[in-house]
């Protein structure tokens, strides 16, 4: 079974030399700035190298994130502040509102935003993976796992890093609750929709499927609605797939439900389940194509083309004719006016995020290599006012540039 998920653009950042002259006195200090600017540059290079593996990507960011601790934790787990946490401005651009940049002088500012980055990835990472042809179990265990990832950094951020920001976060950007908390929930509910995939392989009971999927709608569902507030201009592509997906996992939830009824008995309510299905799929076919003629950031495809979209299309069809020829010859059973209440809870393969921790401070930043940072040298101009007007380069992705509408299979 394919899939297709909806990613929006990395997070962008101007270039960070770390070059601190004369302020930081030693050997041991300016060994940790050129380190720190070598793991920055090559984390964000593996951000769009396709061959990054997770493994790669961990060892990248254990190293980095290691290295940037010093910059905000203090040697001596007191609760005092780093002296070094304000020395740097960073620039970061945000996945929705193009190309300007929020600035903050404000190493944690870099930590999240970085963080944040790093979680995109695992769902990008993922969304490649799934497309490939034949996948495997275990490939579709990395995209499950490499989700549920995701879903901890974000809410690892969200939970202790972000509220540490000294400048509140901006309506509408990246690090606001709204938006971390769609990113959270659309991991979990894409990672249940390989759940789904795995229980329907594996021919399980339609009845934990259609928990599954009811789950699921209603997960995509919050999301939308978390979304609801901003902005339709930076945030309608993506409010059109969540929309579109929650229709879709309803129109599975009543397919399989449909099912469950039949095997009971209840030839009659089978039948209106099914209608029900048809439906929803109908409204999820209508969003796909206006999820395709919306302009917005992320990916370009054209969902009704895909085949997860069209083996759906014809399961609801050949179930409901076996039910509605079951009923002709066997049940005789009238068909309710009202679809039946759904009020299904899945008791197996809810996905709960993984938890996540930063890396632990790096050895090569000790009470002496601190110390030899002396602030008194720097110049007296080197806090300017940070500009936020400038563009910084979009990061080139090759799951973002338009693509003509082939229906490829993303899953």
């Amino acid at each position: 079974m394919t899939h297709w998920f909806h990613r929006n653009p990395l997070k962008a950042t101007a270039p960070v030399s770390f070059n601190y002259y004369g302020v930081a006195t030693t050997p041991a200090a300016a060994k940790v700035c050129n380190d720190l600017r070598l793991s920055r540059t090559r984390l964000l290079e593996l951000f769009t190298d396709s061959s990054c593996n997770p493994e790669m990507m961990k060892n990248a960011t254990d190293l980095y994130f290691s290295l940037l601790q010093g910059f905000i934790l203090s040697l001596d787990n007191s609760s005092q502040e780093c002296k070094l946490r304000y020395i740097q401005n960073f620039k970061w651009t945000d996945t929705l509102q193009g190309q300007v940049p929020s600035a903050q002088q404000d190493a944690v500012f870099e930590l999240v935003s970085m963080g944040f980055n790093v979680a995109l990835w695992y769902t990008k990472y993922a969304s490649r993976l799934a497309g490939k042809e034949d996948i495997t179990e275990d490939e579709a265990k990395d995209v499950h796992r490499s989700l549920k990832i995701a879903a901890g950094i974000f809410k690892h951020l969200k939970e202790s890093h972000i509220p540490k920001l000294i400048t509140p976060v901006e309506k509408g950007r990246d690090l606001e609750a709204r938006l971390i908390d769609s990113y959270i929930i659309q991991c979990q509910a894409e990672a249940q929709e390989v759940t789904i995939a795995r229980a329907i392989e594996l021919k399980h009971n339609p009845g934990l499927i259609a928990a599954l999927a009811y789950e699921t709608a209603n997960f995509y569902q919050k999301a939308d609605q978390t979304l609801s507030s901003l902005d339709p201009t930076y945030a309608g592509k993506w409010r059109k797939y969540l929309n579109l997906k929650s229709c879709f996992y309803m129109a599975y939830a009543y397919c399989y439900h449909g099912q469950t009824l039949l095997a009971s008995d209840k030839c009659g309510e089978a039948i209106r389940s099914l209608q029900e299905s048809e439906k929803f799929f109908a409204k999820a076919e209508a969003l796909c194509k206006e999820y395709g003629e919306t302009k917005g950031p992320g990916t370009t495809a054209k969902p009704s083309g895909h085949l997860f979209f069209r083996k759906l299309g014809s399961l609801i069809k050949t179930t409901l004719e076996k039910c509605q020829r079951e009923n002709g010859f066997i049940y005789f059973q009238k068909v309710p006016a009202e679809a039946p209440q759904l009020e299904l809870k899945a008791n197996y393969g809810l996905v709960e995020p993984v938890p996540f921790e930063f890396p632990a401070l790096n050895a090569h930043w000790t009470p002496e290599t601190l110390a030899a940072f002396d602030l008194t040298k720097r110049p007296k101009d080197d806090t300017p006012k940070p500009k936020t007007d400038e563009e910084v380069k979009p990061l080139k992705e090759p799951d973002i540039k338009p693509q003509k509408d082939t229906g490829c299979q993303i899953s």
